[in-house]
């Protein structure tokens, strides 16, 4: 299809044949070998960390996917298989094929996207020149594609030399989804707007919004000329595409709507939001006309029609994909299932979240739903209890121990409550929050025998949590901090407030009674960690507008901002008030030297550092690539390492130091 040879970059992994000799250099080789882990082997059977997109092939019984184990797979539905064609250096974000069932186009990131020739199921191009996460692509035709990205720019592209032909620069904030139908792009984003482009001239010709909600996601119905809108208020809203009117708004869930999508024979509307519904619109009435069987496992963003129409594709957060019968709402068979009669355990042991204790005992939360307890120390490290919630595995992003309370937050809005004893955990109840996934969860010190817990949550609340008694653990009140999704909380030493930042940019100070104390100024984007430094006197946090800012507590004022290159910070640790420790979505450690506003990489993953967790004159560092380190703070090398799973095949795994 594309006569030149591509070049490349030399990061980018081709996947050699299975039957070629891989290894694993060094102390990584023996850390991963040593892992308590189902994923061993080296056959790609399914995916090792989340599906974010599913996309059919045109003409044929398959589909291309992406996943958060940087991975490119091709699924065959009537073998039921999934085969890896290669890696990006990052995160795949999304998929997309072209009408002829020719090209795929995967968006990182690792700031590229890869152009793949779905007749040899070889990569035939590399796209470069944005400088963060590329979230959505469009095809034209052959010739032309279109790219979104978290830079806020959208790239023109010729895909047949791998030059840009334009730049379109009018959105405020990251812009996460796009598409294209008769001359005219369309793109939306956290600045929340809904854009039309003509691609002609690249000018801008309409904006909707700002709403007062993000808009992640948009798609066009080339059949009944109209733009439709996902919103983070659970609405979609439905414009003309000519006159920009709107057509209707549709109060489609009680959460978050991550994905929207049209059928392509008739215009039906298909709608994802983290209320775990999926739900299809009828066209023509715009009224509800099925909801697919609920999965609960599938991953809102990664939902697509096949194209012919019949059926909806979906991946999960458990590595693997979905399909259900459009017309039914029936969900087929999964493929990429593991047989857990084999003794394995479904999911992947992508872990998000870490809370750790000076006697090193550490709760670990990851994608496939299990509260994971171990012991790090530097004598001996162990895997202790591995428990799944009273209401079933859900993917959970929050966890924290307060001995003998180890309290974790979940993807479907609850919070579960356990004892822990002789390193045992026993479910004590669970709480439905009713405020989107918990992001973030934090106890308030003990004060006279009080005991108290605050819950950062996706619809922007902070819910205050009572535990004074174990018999009546109960949600004490909510509190509206902040407009975006709350990403992470602390609370100050002493017990009396707390500071928090979120998906809008903002970070807040706050009474533990729920008063708005003070803002923190200087961020541009998102505001993924915040902590407090062990005297309670500064703040530190870290952003997507790739800085880490300390400021003082009570005056608000930054004292600094240290820009830490353009590799994505996760998580914060203020170690003392000299030191902050920075974990970034490569995988790296950075010690920050405030006094001289230094910085120190030091990588120990292969995948992203998701959290960071005192445990007494050390920390831990936890990791998507399902990894558990312990780390000496002064020079940020690894003193013990729990594996539970080897995300990438051998011989493809970065360079990573467990010495």
């Amino acid at each position: 299809m594309f006569q030149s040879e591509p070049v490349w970059p030399i990061w980018f992994t081709r996947v050699m044949p299975m039957t070629e000799s891989l290894s694993t250099s060094g102390a990584a080789s023996a850390a991963l070998d040593s892992d308590q882990s189902r994923h061993v082997n080296d056959r790609f059977e399914h995916h090792r960390g989340p599906v974010t997109c599913v996309a059919g092939i045109p003409g044929r019984p398959a589909a291309v996917t992406s996943g958060y184990d940087s991975a490119v797979g091709l699924v065959d539905f009537e073998q039921g298989t999934i085969e890896l064609l290669g890696y990006h250096r990052h995160l795949v974000n999304r998929v997309v094929v072209n009408d002829s069932g020719s090209l795929a186009a995967t968006c990182s990131s690792d700031y590229t996207a890869c152009l793949w020739d779905l007749e040899t199921l070889k990569p035939v191009r590399v796209l470069q020149g944005h400088w963060d996460d590329v979230e959505d692509f469009a095809f034209v035709d052959d010739n032309t594609g279109i790219t979104v990205s978290r830079d806020r720019r959208i790239f023109i592209w010729n895909l047949r030399t791998g030059a840009v032909r334009q730049i379109l620069e009018k959105h405020q904030r990251d812009v996460l989804s796009v598409e294209y139908a008769d001359g005219k792009i369309y793109s939306s984003g956290d600045d929340m707007t809904l854009r039309q482009w003509d691609l002609a001239s690249g000018e801008l010709q309409h904006t909707w919004g700002p709403f007062e909600v993000e808009t992640d996601t948009c798609a066009i119905d080339p059949i009944n000329q109209r733009a439709i809108l996902g919103c983070d208020d659970g609405c979609i809203r439905i414009f003309d595409c000519s006159s920009g009117e709107l057509v209707q708004k549709i109060d489609a869930h009680q959460s978050g709507i991550k994905k929207v999508a049209v059928s392509p024979n008739n215009g039906d509307i298909l709608s994802a939001a983290y209320d775990q519904r999926i739900l299809i619109w009828d066209a023509g009435s715009l009224e509800l006309k099925q909801e697919l069987q609920r999965h609960a496992a599938t991953w809102e963003r990664s939902f697509n029609w096949s194209p012919d129409g019949q059926n909806i594709l979906a991946g999960t957060f458990d590595g693997t994909v979905l399909y259900w019968k459009a017309e039914s709402g029936r969900l087929m068979p999964e493929i990429g299932r593991q047989n857990e009669a084999d003794g394995h355990i479904a999911g992947n042991a992508c872990f998000n979240d870490v809370s750790a204790a000076d006697n090193g005992h550490c709760a670990i939360v990851s994608d496939d739903g299990y509260l994971r307890m171990a012991h790090l120390s530097a004598a001996a490290s162990r895997w202790t209890q591995t428990i799944e919630p009273q209401s079933g595995r859900m993917l959970m992003n929050a966890v924290c121990l307060a001995e003998p309370l180890v309290l974790s937050g979940s993807h479907d809005q609850k919070l579960h409550v356990h004892l822990l004893s002789n390193e045992e955990l026993t479910p004590l109840t669970e709480l439905s929050m009713d405020e989107g996934p918990v992001n973030c969860i934090r106890m308030l010190p003990r004060n006279g025998g009080l005991k108290q817990a605050f819950a950062a949550c996706y619809s922007g609340k902070v819910v205050r949590i009572s535990l004074e008694t174990l018999k009546n653990i109960h949600v004490a009140d909510k509190y509206k901090i902040h407009d975006g999704a709350v990403k992470s909380l602390r609370i100050h030493p002493l017990g009396h407030a707390g500071v928090s930042g979120a998906a809008d940019g903002s970070m807040f100070a706050w009474s533990v009674g729920g008063e708005i104390l003070r803002p923190f100024v200087g961020h541009t984007a998102i505001v993924d960690d915040v902590d407090f430094d062990p005297t309670g006197k500064y703040v530190a946090s870290v952003s997507r507008d790739f800085t880490v800012n300390v400021y003082e507590f009570e005056s608000g004022l930054m004292r600094h901002s240290i820009l830490l290159g353009r590799e994505s910070p996760k998580c914060v640790l203020f170690w003392d008030t000299e030191t902050v420790i920075v974990g970034n979505y490569w995988g790296d450690l950075w010690r920050v030297d405030l006094v001289k506003e230094s910085v120190t990489p030091h990588r120990i993953a292969i995948n992203g550092i998701s959290a960071l967790s005192r445990s007494g004159e050390n920390l831990v560092a936890v990791s998507y690539d399902g990894s558990a380190s312990l780390v000496d703070p002064e020079n940020l090398s690894v003193l013990s390492h729990l594996g539970y799973m080897r995300q990438k095949l051998k011989g493809f795994e970065q360079k990573a130091s467990f010495d």
